[in-house]
């Protein structure tokens, strides 16, 4: 197995990175114009949350897949919109009082606090209804069985199979002593599940069969876990000024994470080798996959 600093890329993932953030504000910008009535509040709290700041590394992944199979750039965007639009309704969630009770967010305040908490819950209720909306949408895929498998696959990732019952973990964990094991359970459905839909969204859109995913899943699988375990050592050694949110919040909760369980040295040793694995598993593809493979390394080498 090549070791991560000898795995070369013949791309740089900053203009992918620019690239996905523009063509992401241009699309919510569109979808979200402000009507002239009593729901503007609410429009404006949905741009608030999905126009600006972010990573965009979800619907940057979307791209990657779908250019495996040589997908349309248009279409892998629309279900790159869905894909941000899921992932910052549950930010918005995971924000409120009830939930992790945070001020920042991208570098901002989050929604609950730039408006109030009820336009908050809306505005991420109204992301969530919009990311099916665009998925069953005839201009994401021609078949209509590639829109349905779209749907069932994000609405599986995203539910109490995937992220919400990973973040129910999470507020358990707060009051439960989770060993490495419930640890990692955890985080493949927080954060893993989401990640693994971009990638089984690429061979969707290219009307890849069961058969020929398994590559694409091994390297979503290991890619979650290494991306949560940089989230776990930003939480300890990062600042806020570069995250765009609070730190060190998790020990103050008193909550189980990669870093607490295996230690700063071992846990970014441990991250390591989950890239050069989910690397590994891309030994297949040619010089259509640098952009994962880029994706990849900056997951654990990112700031932010």
């Amino acid at each position: 197995m090549p070791a991560l600093h000898l795995v070369q890329a013949s791309i740089s993932l900053k203009p992918a990175l620019d690239a996905i953030g523009k063509s992401m504000d241009q699309r919510f910008d569109r979808l979200l114009a402000v009507p002239d009535d009593g729901r503007a509040r609410l429009y404006e709290a949905m741009r608030h949350a999905v126009i600006g700041g972010g990573k965009r590394m979800r619907p940057l992944l979307v791209v990657a897949a779908c250019d495996l199979f040589h997908v349309d750039r248009e279409r892998a965007l629309r279900v790159a919109i869905a894909i941000e639009a899921v992932h910052c309704y549950s930010l918005i969630h995971d924000d409120l009082p009830c939930m992790d009770d945070d001020d920042l967010r991208r570098g901002k305040p989050t929604v609950h606090k730039a408006f109030d908490e009820a336009t908050a819950v809306l505005a991420g209720d109204s992301l969530h209804a919009l990311a099916f909306e665009v998925l069953s949408e005839p201009a994401t895929h021609e078949d209509p069985f590639a829109r349905a498998e779209l749907v069932l696959e994000l609405a599986r990732a995203s539910g109490p199979a995937g992220m919400a019952g990973g973040q129910m973990m999470d507020l358990t964990a707060e009051h439960a002593a989770f060993d490495i094991g419930a640890t990692t359970r955890l985080q493949q459905l927080k954060t893993g599940a989401l990640i693994g839909f971009c990638l089984e969204a690429g061979a969707i859109m290219g009307r890849i069969p069961e058969s020929g995913r398994t590559p694409l899943r091994g390297y979503a699988r290991d890619l979650g876990l290494a991306f949560q375990i940089a989230d776990d050592l930003l939480d300890v050694e990062g600042s806020s000024a570069k995250t765009g949110k609070a730190v060190q919040k998790d020990a103050a909760a008193g909550k189980a994470t990669f870093v607490s369980l295996l230690g700063v040295d071992r846990a970014r040793q441990q991250a390591t080798m989950l890239i050069d694995q989910a690397i590994e598993h891309l030994k297949d593809f040619g010089q259509e996959a640098d952009l994962l493979r880029a994706i990849a390394r900056f997951a654990i080498e990112r700031d932010r």
